[in-house]
């Protein structure tokens, strides 16, 4: 079945530059290192030996990886961080966050000829995959050069078990090459396990640990004044293709308390454009972060149009919904809010999530909503209900800081079981 995939892969590798062309439109990191994807790493520096490399596949999981970055920079001061990602996005997002001092490539595409010449270039003596980034052929003939590798801060949704459960005969033998496994939760581990992995551990959800930074919470202040201290603010944050519109529907139908401000972040920068098209052709009047005008009381929505902010629009809300959750995307981390203390409202489709999801919900921090409509009715429900805002912010800052130590307990699982020359 392997083999049946490899080929698979070889098919489509000729298309593939013209999906960089396409979204390089909108994200010009895409057009950027192209041969790093095919395995070309002429134009790369050579690396300090020994190398430990990390993979982090976008945003999320490279942020979530920052606590191992610290960590191991600590521990191996001599050795090459490598750093790799598949999306702009993320790979923009290691930059801002550790600059020069990581080394960063794009991974190149599951194509034998590539990871060779990508373990070939690197030579990692160690490597660190993030959540669910699991590629055939780079555990295979990672394991077949003798280089470790380890799937951290791993989740598992039912969905996307059952998806792996057709496929056994890929499946199973890439998840038992893995030197081991960590998971978020232990629903996360128990389907692991019965996939192939060897004794998954449960050490929890890395984002947990993630500190907010204290130049988003000044950020958040400026946002606060500049949306009028005295105006209702909510975000729909990191929304998917689809759901924008089902919320500006849902709104015009009921609208919000008198003088309520919407925020609203897309996921994909690639979409900003799009979701300002929709916010002219239906009347809205609305600004865009990217123009720094001011958001006088007239504004009914403002377009977060940037990268990287979304902790301050949190923190600057009264509200927040989790975007990927009104349609089934699976929703995306509710944590960010809850870790500034702000209530939290998401939609059925929460599977991606679904563990912590249903923890905070329990909790008292988050509230799961049917559709846009109940969106729009409880986003309007708690805006006019301040006490019952500050028992949700209490619920959250709470369940944010009991979920807290997953940083080092993985670590302390994972250090013991690094090669020792990392140490240089």
């Amino acid at each position: 079945m392997r083999a049946i995939y490899t080929f698979l892969v070889f098919l489509a590798l000729p298309l593939l530059p013209l999906r960089l062309w396409w979204r390089g439109r909108k994200e010009p990191g895409y057009r950027e290192h192209v041969g790093e994807r095919y395995g070309r790493y002429a134009g790369a520096p050579v690396a300090r030996r020994p190398v430990l490399w990390i993979h982090a596949v976008s945003l999320g999981e490279t942020r979530a990886c920052a606590p191992l970055v610290e960590r191991a920079k600590r521990r191996y001061p001599n050795a090459t961080i490598l750093l790799t990602h598949m999306t702009a996005t993320g790979r923009a997002t290691g930059r801002a966050l550790f600059g020069d001092t990581v080394a960063q490539a794009w991974l190149p595409y599951d194509a034998p000829f590539a990871v060779r010449a990508f373990l070939a270039h690197w030579q990692p003596v160690a490597g660190i995959l993030m959540e669910t980034e699991l590629w055939p052929n780079v555990v295979a003939l990672a394991a077949a050069a003798g280089v470790p590798l380890f799937l951290v801060n791993a989740r598992l949704s039912e969905r996307s078990a059952a998806g792996y459960a057709r496929v056994p005969s890929i499946a199973r033998p890439m998840l038992a090459a893995l030197t081991g496994v960590a998971a978020q939760a232990g629903a996360d581990a128990g389907r692991l396990a019965a996939l192939g992995a060897r004794t998954p551990l449960v050490t929890g959800n890395l984002k947990f640990d993630l500190e907010v930074p204290a130049a988003a919470l000044a950020l958040a202040n400026e946002f606060r004044v500049r949306f009028g201290e005295s105006r209702r603010t909510w975000i729909a944050g990191s929304t998917r293709d689809g759901e924008e519109a089902l919320i500006l529907d849902a709104l015009a139908r009921t609208p919000p308390p008198k003088s309520t401000l919407t925020v609203i972040v897309p996921r994909h920068p690639q979409r900003f454009a799009t979701v300002a098209e929709m916010l002219r052709q239906r009347g809205i009047p609305f600004v865009a972060r990217s123009t720094h005008a001011p958001v006088t009381s007239d504004i009914a929505v403002v377009l977060g149009d940037s990268m990287g902010e979304l902790p301050a629009y949190y923190a600057a809300a009264e509200v927040a919904f989790v975007g990927g959750s009104l349609l089934p995307f699976g929703a995306h981390t509710l944590i960010e809010p809850l870790a500034v203390g702000t209530p939290v409202v998401i939609g059925p489709h929460s599977f991606n999530f679904a563990d912590a999801t249903r923890n905070a919900v329990a909790s008292g921090a988050a509230l799961e909503v049917a559709d846009a409509a109940a969106l729009v009715a409880t986003v309007g429900e708690l805006l006019r209900d301040p006490a019952r805002r500050e028992r949700m912010h209490a619920a959250a800052l709470e369940f944010h800081s009991a979920h807290r130590g997953a940083a080092d307990r993985l670590w302390a699982w994972l250090a013991p079981q690094l090669p020792e020359t990392l140490r240089g």
